[in-house]
């Protein structure tokens, strides 16, 4: 199966969080699974550590090492990605979040995600 993880669950497996569920932990260790992140993700990781905010800091330089070593796949934007933005319905309103959607179904690949609304775009979405 090919897995696009949304950001919030890509920081908690490059974080080794106790915040990742086990079920998710087990999809990402299985071999069988191809795991991937947007360079989305990353872009967003970027504009909010950049805002210096107490509550979300992130080394980006360490991530990107980690990423690097974790075997996980990047995906790159591509201009039909970004097109796609424009098909779908404004069910939720963050850019980030939208562009990981339609990244999902251009692939296509099951976007792994803990944001419940965006299981109302396709069935591609599983919320965990």
């Amino acid at each position: 199966m090919r897995i696009l993880l949304d950001t919030h669950l890509l920081l908690w497996a490059m974080g080794a969080s106790r915040k990742l569920p086990r079920t998710v932990r087990a999809r990402l260790l299985d071999p069988a699974n191809d795991i991937y992140y947007s360079a989305a993700s990353l872009w967003e990781i970027a504009i909010k550590s950049g805002l210096r905010r107490k509550n979300f800091r992130v080394d980006i330089e360490a991530l990107l090492a980690a990423l690097r070593e974790s075997g996980f796949v990047e995906l790159p934007i591509t201009a039909v990605h970004a097109a796609g933005i424009a098909k779908l319905p404004a069910i939720h309103k963050d850019p980030f979040d939208r562009l990981l959607v339609a990244q999902s179904m251009a692939e296509p690949m099951t976007l792994l995600t803990n944001d419940s609304v965006l299981r109302d775009y396709w069935d591609g979405v599983s919320v965990v």
